[in-house]
């Protein structure tokens, strides 16, 4: 059986159970399963690899102490269990009992059983035992099951909440060009694509020897608001190799006071896609007295620019408002402009996050110390071959092998302007009272013919349907009669 197959089978039997309610339940108990089934099936390599290891987890509530067996227990004593026992324990593991202890603890913190039937969990967990997470081609293929697994997410996700395709991603990485000892922080990680795409690159590229590797994952910073993708994001650590992801915190940003963040904390690289359109609770927006909003997508850019060491570089995916936003956004941008060389701005096409947000995005790249002084603009557009994205047809990296061809490197050299490029000047954004919104000045509005003309062909086309309406009202008419 596939690994594809086995993981449909496993939502199939979820969805006999009366207590798994909707999509993000089902992706929450699968997850807590899986993060349990994949942190055993580590602790039994690092037992093997490493002198003097033992696991976090007690060895009654352990994976292969109540799971493993296909014919260990079941039905109520396996709810029992899981409810009253598992859960419980997991949930008061101490502090103090090391980082992979508290990473089981926070996983567990907010997590729940949603099902009903222990013979269908006793079902389940069967189905998932059949998946060997330290057996590298299957850790592999389910790696892209699990990426699959959120984009489910997106779904059962809140109005705000959008997940960044793959291949924003690693265009976004890849121009960042994060190195391993540079301190990367996603202060909004959701469930880790910009940690795991990071990873990737630098594995590919710059990874040689374990200790590249040990100082890769040594300078990783992430926060997770909401308790699901940040299960998902722990999760997703564990699959691609990192044995201590204690560095994925669970918790808000944005709820420490600006001020409150000190010089030793700053980093070297932020990638992130912080919630669009969402508001914090009262009381945050006092945390940023310069900029007093609730604004969250705000509010992470002004942390951003705080967090930034000088020298220190960013890659954020902000949406079309804060572009051409007035009020705290004009202050902000400003801001932004002063401290920081906003060298580059990619814009997308609305359909870039369809289905589960049709929204004018961006790409905002810059560097904290020097100020401003010209702004390069990419807009991308959809390949001729269809008329927007869809989920069927997602955006793919090689459709942003343009832009990447007239980055210019490091230095962007070389940058030219052409159809889908443009500069403007820091005076020209100041003048525009700091509107970012600059139109592609190359575009020629397209010609859709004089507007009298158009309104009178309008006027006729619709006494022609009501003639034809009336011709069939007529003819219906007639047939009842008889």
């Amino acid at each position: 059986m596939s690994v594809r197959t086995l993981v449909k089978s496993i939502q199939d039997i979820m969805r006999k159970d009366t207590g798994v309610d909707g999509d993000a339940q089902r992706i929450s108990q699968l997850c807590w399963m899986f993060f349990l089934k994949i942190i055993d099936d580590q602790d039994q390599e690092l037992e093997l690899t490493k002198d003097d290891y033992t696991s976090p987890i007690p060895d009654a509530l352990q994976w292969r102490a109540w799971a493993a067996d296909p014919e260990g227990i079941t039905g109520d004593t396996l709810l029992d269990f899981v409810n009253n026992t598992l859960f419980t324990q997991l949930k008061a593991l101490p502090t103090n009992a090391g980082p992979r202890a508290k990473v089981v603890r926070d996983v567990f913190e907010d997590a729940y059983n949603y099902m009903k039937s222990g013979q269908l969990m006793r079902q389940m967990i069967n189905k998932i035992n059949e998946v060997d997470f330290n057996n590298l081609t299957e850790r592999q293929h389910f790696g892209d099951i699990y990426e699959q697994i959120l984009n489910d997410l997106q779904n059962a996700g809140n109005a705000g909440e959008y997940y960044t395709p793959r291949a924003v991603t690693a265009f976004m990485v890849q121009q960042i060009d994060p190195k391993p000892g540079e301190i990367m922080f996603d202060p909004a990680c959701g469930t880790g694509g910009f940690l795991t795409c990071a990873m990737r690159h630098m594995r590919d590229n710059y990874v040689k020897r374990p200790e590249h590797e040990t100082l890769m994952q040594g300078a990783l910073r992430a926060v997770e608001k909401k308790p699901l993708p940040h299960m998902l994001c722990v999760t997703n650590m564990l699959l691609n190799g990192v044995e201590e992801p204690d560095f994925v915190r669970h918790d808000n940003t944005l709820a420490r006071p600006l001020v409150s963040w000190t010089r030793d904390e700053r980093v070297d690289i932020v990638l992130t896609n912080p919630p669009f359109g969402g508001k914090e609770e009262d009381g945050i927006e006092s945390n940023f007295p310069t900029f007093r909003t609730r604004e969250t997508a705000d509010l992470f850019l002004a942390l951003i620019i705080r967090l930034l060491k000088p020298g220190g570089r960013a890659a954020v995916v902000l949406p079309d408002g804060s572009l051409f936003g007035e009020g705290i956004k004009t202050r902000l941008k400003e801001h932004l402009m002063e401290e920081c060389n906003l060298h580059t701005i990619v814009r997308l096409p609305n359909s870039v996050f369809k289905p589960y947000a049709s929204i004018g995005t961006n790409l905002l790249f810059f560097e904290k110390g020097t100020p401003t002084q010209d702004i390069w603009y990419w807009e991308h557009k959809v390949p001729e071959t269809q008329k927007a994205y869809s989920m069927t047809k997602p955006i793919r990296l090689d459709h942003l092998d343009d832009c990447a061809a007239w980055w210019g490197g490091a230095a962007r050299e070389g940058r030219v302007e052409g159809p889908q490029a443009w500069k403007v000047t820091a005076e020209e954004i100041k003048a525009r009272g700091y509107n970012l919104d600059v139109k592609n000045p190359h575009t020629v509005a397209e010609d859709h013919g004089d507007p009298d003309t158009l309104l009178a062909d309008l006027t006729a086309a619709e006494a022609e349907t009501a003639a034809l309406r009336d011709q069939l009202k007529a003819i219906l008419t007639e047939a009842l009669a008889r």
